[in-house]
């Protein structure tokens, strides 16, 4: 039967009068998901003495807070981190910081993970950090590192830092330098700084380091195929790693070229001749050969004077690294530079001014803008 108008009127009369079974009940109401009588604590500000007090007594969670300082771009977190730093320092400089950096899928992290194991069997206390240049372009962080490094990252002797994610990678380095006064005043004698990244990080973290370590893989063509001379001139130490199963005869022809190649370098201001070794992190070969050829490096270089030396030289670099990036950020950051660079830029871009010419107006004008 057809639904006439008139059975349309009755319908709606009907819910108008009430007389409709279709009606809508009031629902009833939600309970809050958060207890009424709830109150948060305020979180407690730590003070510099609370900071160099935690640091101290080795608290992992105080150090972890005081290097968020270190990383902040806050100028009050700065000034902070900088008084932190400056009472941390008479505790720190007791430890041996080696850099490791190696080719794409050369297994850092699984190296780090099986010798950094080993290392605090022994009794050491050790810090991984990490510069990640990366960074800079994607504003991603190494904290996979964390993730992969499953055996070590529970241990409270073995503390895993990631770089911060942003600013340039001269900021990221100083920041690095930072937290390893951090880390060393907070009790740990081995400081692990690995580059994630590839080029221009190998030579920051050289100067930064008592010891130098470059991670080689084998079996993938040329042996020499790849590696910067530059890179191999900086390396105090050669590891050929996954020397295991079908792999050892490969990473041992490695190893017999790279010798013969580094054979052709001069020798480094340490006197040092670099050795070669192969290595696995899965069997476990090689790594006790490995560090005992960093304790050899250690002890001949702290005996003929390079390693004091060494960290001077380090000293007075990042001293002047920390100048010039200050400029460079309150070049950048001065209000009258904000305005009329964009002006500047597109003058040059068009051809109507020189690059040196701006950079002489620009700087004159950033000058007289500190005088008023």
């Amino acid at each position: 039967m057809a639904f006439t108008k008139i059975d349309h009127w009755e319908h709606h009369h009907k819910e108008e009068s009430g007389d409709s079974a279709l009606s809508v009940n009031e629902g009833v109401s939600d309970v809050p998901n958060v207890n009424p009588y709830f109150k948060r604590r305020p979180k407690r500000v730590l003070t510099t003495d609370d900071y160099v007090e935690g640091i101290l007594s080795g608290n992992i969670t105080v150090l972890s807070q005081a290097i968020t300082l270190v990383e902040s771009h806050n100028p009050a977190h700065y000034e902070q981190a900088q008084q932190i730093i400056e009472r941390c320092l008479p505790h720190a400089g007791n430890s041996v910081r080696i850099g490791i950096t190696g080719v794409p899928g050369a297994g850092k992290s699984t190296f780090i993970e099986a010798i950094g194991g080993m290392v605090v069997k022994m009794g050491h206390k050790l810090a991984v950090l990490a510069i990640d240049p990366s960074s800079e372009r994607s504003g991603g962080s190494i904290l996979g590192d964390k993730t992969r490094m499953e055996s070590i990252s529970g241990n409270p002797d073995i503390f895993i830092r990631p770089s911060p994610s942003a600013g340039s990678l001269g900021g990221v380095a100083r920041k690095t330098r930072e937290t390893i006064v951090l880390c060393e005043a907070a009790g740990f004698d081995i400081i692990f700084i690995e580059t994630v990244g590839v080029g221009q990080s190998e030579t920051v973290v050289h100067s930064m380091v008592d010891m130098f370590m470059m991670l080689q893989i084998s079996g993938a063509g040329d042996e020499l195929q790849g590696i910067k001379r530059g890179i191999m001139e900086m390396a105090d130490l050669i590891a050929i790693t996954k020397a295991d199963g079908d792999n050892i005869h490969m990473a041992e022809l490695a190893k017999t070229q790279i010798t013969n190649a580094l054979m052709l370098f001069p020798t480094p201001d340490s006197n040092w001749r670099p050795q070669v070794f192969t290595s696995s992190a899965v069997t476990g070969a090689g790594l006790k050969e490995v560090w005992g050829n960093i304790e050899e490096y250690i002890a001949y270089t702290k005996a003929n004077g390079y390693f004091t030396s060494n960290r001077h030289r380090q000293s007075k670099y990042w001293m002047y690294e920390t100048i010039g990036e200050a400029l460079r950020e309150s070049f950048y950051r001065n209000a009258e530079i904000e305005q009329i660079l964009p002006t500047y830029e597109k003058r040059v871009l068009e051809d109507r001014l020189s690059s040196f010419i701006a950079a002489k107006e620009l700087l004159e004008t950033y000058f007289d803008s500190l005088k008023k």
